[in-house]
């Protein structure tokens, strides 16, 4: 099974990072946050990637066209560039990935809609190119072949950015410091999502389709959309406020998306 991460958004809201690289290659302990999410996926056997590229894209392929020259020994001889020799191989042997071109200013829908020539399974997973979370991937992917509909969804229920009040008649009874807000809102779409091929007659190449707007509350008006909760752990980088807080895990050693 191929996973499509979106990899091609602006990241306005992190402009300190992504002014001169696309979000996905913001570092997290030395490496872009996009390869600690393949790196989650590679851990549960899925080791194909179609990486649907925008902004900045051409960084990203820089990345992965000299992967090997950035991770190993090597020796090669000047004036013959077939003459290279990398020494060692690094843990992410065996990854295959494309890299489309989706154009800068397309929308999720239409990122995904344009990487179907390079889907020829009968299900495929999608995620976003800033989100860690210790999801496992392999029981996701079995719920979602087992209950024959088209998609599935990862609920989260993140902490809120904001601490609780407990109120009793005017008095504060209780504060809690980012509280989970469990029994008060719905889940949100976490990404880790997986579809059936025919998920993509959802979705049109047309630059303006949302994947979360008309596709995928298409797909629930239809009754073909279930949910799979996700109690663990999950964050997002979408601003530089996340981005410090996902290296402070990082640095502690403990990281929950890596998995040992």
């Amino acid at each position: 099974m191929k996973t499509i991460i979106l990899c091609g958004g602006e990241g306005t809201r992190l402009k300190e990072e992504t002014e001169y690289k696309p979000k996905p290659m913001v570092e997290i302990g030395g490496k872009p946050i996009l390869w600690h999410i393949m790196k989650m996926y590679a851990h549960f056997g899925f080791k194909k990637f179609v990486l649907a590229l925008g902004y900045k894209g051409n960084v990203i392929k820089d990345f992965f066209l000299n992967y090997e020259f950035y991770n190993n020994d090597f020796t090669m001889t000047l004036g013959n560039h077939k003459d290279i020799a990398v020494h060692g191989n690094s843990d992410e042997t065996g990854w295959k990935v494309t890299l489309v071109e989706t154009g800068v200013k397309a929308m999720t829908g239409s990122r995904i809609k344009q990487c179907e020539r390079y889907i020829g399974e009968d299900n495929f997973m999608v995620t976003y190119g800033d989100g860690l979370a210790d999801v496992d991937i392999s029981k996701l992917a079995e719920y979602h072949k087992s209950h024959g509909r088209i998609g599935t969804l990862t609920g989260i229920n993140p902490p809120s950015r904001f601490g609780e009040l407990h109120v009793e008649e005017n008095q504060v009874t209780k504060f809690s410091e980012k509280s989970k807000l469990e029994g008060t809102r719905g889940d949100i779409n976490g990404g880790f999502m997986l579809f059936k091929r025919k998920f993509f007659d959802y979705l049109s190449a047309d630059s303006g389709c949302i994947l979360e707007r008309e596709p995928l509350e298409k797909l629930a008006r239809d009754r073909e959309l279930m949910l799979h909760h996700h109690a663990g752990y999950w964050q997002c980088m979408d601003t530089y406020r996340d981005y410090l807080l996902l290296q402070e895990i990082w640095n502690s050693g403990n990281a929950p998306w890596q998995f040992k």
